[in-house]
C-alpha cells in the first residue's frame, strides 16, 4: 500500500506579486535566469517553536542576499521586513493549503533574476527583476548520518572565481554533485591548486589536534552562513579556530572533518576516498558543534517567542487602552 504524504507535492508559491500553486508557476523564456543563469538565490532554514517559526540566522541570509545582489547589479527588491513579511505570508499559505505542519522545519528558497529582456548579455535597462519564493519541508540529517558519519570523496575545483556570490549559476556544482553521487558519496570535496575550498554544496572545516581550520573567507568559496556561526560556536565552545589556507595533504590528514550548509547543519565526515578520517568515528569537535548548533536554535527560537508575546501583550493592551 502507498503511503499517503502529509505534505502537498504542489507547494503554494510566490511568483511576481502572486501566491500560485506550484504547478502553475510560470516564467518567460527569456527571463535572464533562464537563458543566462543570471540570478542570486538564497536558502533559510525555518524551524518551528511555541508561536511560529524561527527564521535561523535571517539577518546573516538577508545581508549575504543583499552583497550577491549588489555584486551582480540588481536591486534588492525588498527591505529585511518585507522579505520576512513576504515569507510568512509564503508559510501560511502552505499551512493553509498544501500541506505543511506547523511543527515541522521547513526551508525557504528565494531567487531574484534580472528579469525579463530581448536575449544580449550586457544588462538592458528599465526591467523588473523576476521575484521567486518557495517554502518546503526540511529534512534534516538523522541520527545514524550523525552517529556513523558520512563519506566524501575529493575532485579538482573548476568553477568560476566568483565563488562568493550565491549566483544560480551553479552548473560546476552540479557536476560536482553528480560526480559524489555517482561514487556513492554524499558530497565532494573540492581543492584548487592544491587547496581547499568548499564542497559542492557546503563548506569543509578540518580539526587537528583539537584546533579547527577553516579555508579563509575570499571569492574561491561561498561564505556559508554557518561559517560565522561555528566560528561563534568555537568559541562558546572553548575551541581554538583558525582561518588559512588548508593544503591536501592536510586535509587527509585530520583527525576530524566536518561539513555544514542550512540543510546539513552539521556532519561529521568519515572516509574521504575510501580512507578513513581520522579513527573513522565522528570526533569530540563535532559532537561539541553539534551540540552547541542545537542550542543556538533554542536561543533563537525562544527569543522570537518571546519577541512575539511582546508584541502581542502590547496590542492587547491599546485595545484595552
Amino acid at each position: 500500500m502507498t503511503a499517503v504524504s502529509d505534505v502537498s507535492l504542489d507547494p503554494i508559491v510566490y511568483l511576481n506579486g502572486e501566491l500560485v500553486p506550484l504547478s502553475e508557476a510560470r516564467v518567460p523564456v527569456l527571463d535572464r535566469g533562464f537563458i543566462f543563469g543570471d540570478g542570486i538565490y538564497e536558502v533559510a532554514p525555518l524551524y518551528p517553536h511555541a508561536g511560529g517559526r524561527t527564521a535561523f540566522r535571517f539577518r546573516h541570509h538577508l545581508a549575504r542576499l543583499a552583497r550577491s545582489l549588489d555584486k551582480i547589479g540588481i536591486v534588492n527588491p525588498f527591505d529585511a521586513a518585507g522579505w520576512r513579511e513576504l515569507i510568512d505570508r509564503v508559510v501560511a499559505a502552505n499551512e493553509a493549503d498544501a500541506g505543511l505542519r506547523a511543527d515541522q522545519d521547513a526551508i525557504a528558497y528565494v531567487q531574484i533574476t534580472r528579469g525579463v529582456a530581448k536575449r544580449g548579455h550586457a544588462f538592458p535597462a528599465g526591467i523588473q527583476p523576476t521575484v521567486f519564493v518557495m517554502v518546503t519541508p526540511l529534512n534534516l540529517p538523522g541520527a545514524a548520518q550523525r552517529a556513523q558519519g558520512v563519506r566524501c570523496v575529493t575532485a579538482e575545483d573548476r568553477r568560476w572565481l566568483n565563488c562568493d556570490i550565491k549566483s544560480v549559476s551553479l552548473l560546476g556544482n552540479v557536476l560536482m554533485a553528480q560526480y559524489a553521487a555517482e561514487n556513492d558519496a554524499f558530497e565532494a570535496i573540492q581543492f584548487r591548486d592544491g587547496m581547499l575550498t568548499e564542497g559542492s554544496s557546503s563548506n569543509v572545516w578540518m580539526v587537528k589536534d583539537g584546533v579547527m581550520y577553516a579555508p579563509p573567507r575570499s571569492h574561491k568559496i561561498l561564505e556559508g552562513i554557518r561559517y560565522g556561526l561555528i566560528e561563534e560556536l568555537t568559541g562558546e565552545c572553548a575551541i581554538r579556530f583558525e582561518a588559512r589556507e588548508i593544503a591536501e595533504a592536510e586535509l587527509r590528514a585530520a583527525d576530524e572533518i566536518i561539513v555544514s550548509s542550512a540543510t546539513k547543519e552539521v556532519l561529521p565526515v568519515t572516509q574521504l576516498d575510501d580512507q578513513p578520517v581520522g579513527d573513522g568515528k565522528p570526533g569530540a569537535v563535532f559532537a561539541a558543534l553539534y551540540a552547541a548548533y542545537q542550542r543556538a536554535k533554542a536561543k533563537e527560537a525562544q527569543e522570537a517567542h518571546e519577541a512575539q508575546q511582546g508584541v502581542e501583550s502590547e496590542s492587547r493592551e491599546r485595545v484595552i487602552a
